[in-house]
């Protein structure tokens, strides 16, 4: 930090007072995240869908309220965009001491940066009045008041006593819904344990520590966290489900690192969990996923802008450590977006185009609301996160002179060159996935059969969730590490109920029937599903594979028959695990196996 940085005295009666205001509204932002997401557990209780989906959609637009009202009081009460250099360093120190003792200091300390940088000019503060890095310390924060739930609970059980210890660690969530058979339940959680466990011998240290808080997203609760014994950890989850009777059921067990990843995955909509404090969460958290980024679990937790300045902070340092250069990214080229990247980076950047190909009836408008729709939306593991970002100022000397060119030519209104740097006004960042068109160039049969599947299993995920994803070309779907295919381009997203399926009309005539134009009438939002073949099938191997798993993808009915079960107010089911991990459909093998054995006899 530059001696300069800081003022020779706190001598501005105003900057503690800004300070002070300044925390007030961070305060009442999180109050205001934490009452919505502690009434999660009430809404699953009352299985009230609707209600989780639309506060999961306004809380997202909780963070941007308060920084506007922070950022308007400021303005309002103290003229803040007029102060000196002098006062907003002293308005930095003020705020520091505020955050001695505070439960969330690393959010707050971003709350101060966005509302500091809506009020000055970048060109202005030049990192002096903002936090570049944490001012203090997330290390061993816990509520200490005596009501207070700690950040997770301990069970010392002994082998003898492991089935009660599990039913206690159900019990003491207190869900007001009674289990269809908990004691059924507990035993296969137990049978799951005890495998995983193998012939283990307990330590001094055996215990089994559970978040205080459960998770909720969709339809599911899930209760998290990992058993201990001697060095070795075994992270888990318990999904809990309706049955649909009013009654509850643990539907699995998921165990390990990988089964976690995928619980909390990028491609997911954001937890509802009632948490004093973050960071103790996400320190918990990362010690079952130690290779997901810190950034990604405060989004995965709904922190998403404290995900989002993190993530900054990585890319920040990650420049400062390598010296590979921007180019375009490698792939078949977006008719909007401009994409590019950084070979040893893992994501990709986005930048929307001034102009546009004809047949792309759209504007920069449109496009950020797609883009805002996927961010409020069930993303159902099968929609990339996106970070947006505005005025991201790059090393101009890091960038192949192709991809200046490009940038200039069709972002010329984003792109502004302010000495060494390149600075672009707006831009989105997604995590690099190969492109399905690529990856299919070089698979195995065996590979292209699963990735085929997989594809058409994500467009129906997507269907499920009310979305339709316009676009469905290979090249804008990815494969992920472990396989997973997950949609990433959203210029032309709708959701599903307000769109119209249709069967292409029989031709009236034998020269209606020759035409190679359309010569039936298409309205704004029709589509015709059986018209997708010629543009993903021409590989005989994919049509075959397609038109066996995925076939009714080419039928009208498939679709208008999902729009009205949507219409209806149904709400899908998403599982983050295969369906063969579910305790129920391990009972329907038990049971078929006894069965068979039984006719033999």
């Amino acid at each position: 930090m530059r001696p300069s940085m800081f003022p020779r005295a706190l001598s501005d009666s105003r900057a503690f007072d800004i300070a002070q205001a300044m925390l007030e509204g961070f305060n009442r932002h999180y109050r205001l995240f934490q009452e919505a997401s502690a009434s999660a557990q009430a809404r699953f209780e009352r299985a009230d869908w609707h209600g989780q989906q639309h506060a999961q959609r306004e809380r997202i637009e909780f963070y941007d309220k308060r920084v506007d009202e922070g950022a308007e009081r400021l303005q309002t009460e103290f003229n803040a965009g007029a102060l000196s250099m002098d006062v907003w360093q002293q308005i930095k120190l003020h705020y520091i001491g505020l955050l001695v003792n505070h439960h969330q200091p690393e959010l707050a300390e971003t709350f101060f940066n966005s509302v500091t940088t809506k009020i000055l000019h970048r060109s202005y503060f030049n990192n002096d009045f903002i936090f570049v890095r944490p001012a203090v310390s997330t290390e061993y924060i816990e509520n200490d008041e005596p009501a207070s739930l700690p950040t997770y609970r301990a069970y010392y059980p002994t082998r003898d006593t492991l089935r009660d210890c599990w039913m206690r660690i159900v019990d003491n969530f207190q869900l007001e819904l009674p289990f269809e058979d908990l004691g059924r339940d507990i035993d296969h959680v137990l049978a799951a344990v005890l495998t995983q466990l193998g012939d283990f011998r307990p330590r001094a240290n055996f215990q089994v520590q559970v978040l205080s808080s459960m998770f909720f997203r969709n339809k599911g609760g899930y209760i998290v966290g990992k058993v201990i014994n001697g060095f070795w950890e075994l992270p888990f989850a318990l999904p809990v489900l309706h049955t649909g009777q009013g009654r509850l059921t643990i539907d699995t067990v998921l165990f390990g690192e990988d089964d976690l990843q995928m619980l909390f995955s990028f491609a997911r909509a954001y937890f509802m969990v009632n948490m004093e404090v973050p960071s103790a969460y996400v320190q918990f958290l990362r010690s079952m996923m130690p290779r997901k980024p810190r950034s990604e679990i405060y989004s995965a937790i709904g922190l998403h802008k404290q995900g989002k300045n993190l993530f900054y902070r990585d890319f920040l340092y990650h420049l400062r450590h390598s010296s590979d250069h921007f180019r375009i990214a490698p792939g078949i080229k977006g008719m909007v977006m401009l994409v590019f990247d950084l070979p040893s980076f893992p994501f990709v950047f986005k930048v929307i185009k001034d102009f546009y190909p004809p047949q792309k009836d759209t504007t920069r408008e449109i496009i950020k609301s797609k883009y805002l729709i996927v961010k409020q939306h069930d993303r159902v593991g099968r929609m990339a996160d996106t970070l947006e970002y505005s005025n991201v100022a790059f090393p101009r000397g890091r960038f192949e002179d192709e991809l200046i060119d490009e940038l200039k030519h069709f972002c010329g209104s984003l792109i502004e060159e302010d000495g060494e740097d390149l600075v672009i006004r707006h831009l989105y960042i997604e995590r690099r996935m190969v492109p399905l068109n690529i990856y299919l160039q070089d698979a195995t049969r065996e590979q292209i059969e699963r990735a085929v599947v997989e594809y058409g299993n994500a467009i129906k995920d997507l269907v499920a969730a009310n979305i339709f994803p316009g676009d469905m070309l290979f090249k804008n779907f990815g494969v992920t590490r472990n396989g997973k295919i997950v949609f990433y381009d959203y210029d032309e997203i709708e959701y599903l109920t307000e769109c119209n399926f249709r069967r292409v009309p029989e031709p009236r005539n034998e020269e209606e029937e020759m035409s190679g134009e359309v010569w039936y009438r298409v309205g704004p939002k029709d589509v015709f599903p059986e018209t997708f073949g010629p543009f993903l099938l021409g590989n005989p191997t994919i049509r075959e594979v397609f038109m066996k798993h995925h076939a009714d993808l080419l039928d009208a009915s498939f679709w208008q028959s999902h729009k009205e079960r949507i219409l209806a107010g149904h709400v899908h089911d998403v599982f983050p695990y295969e369906a063969a991990k579910r305790f129920k459909h391990q009972r329907r093998l038990r049971e078929a196996a006894l069965a068979a054995e039984a006719a033999v006899e």
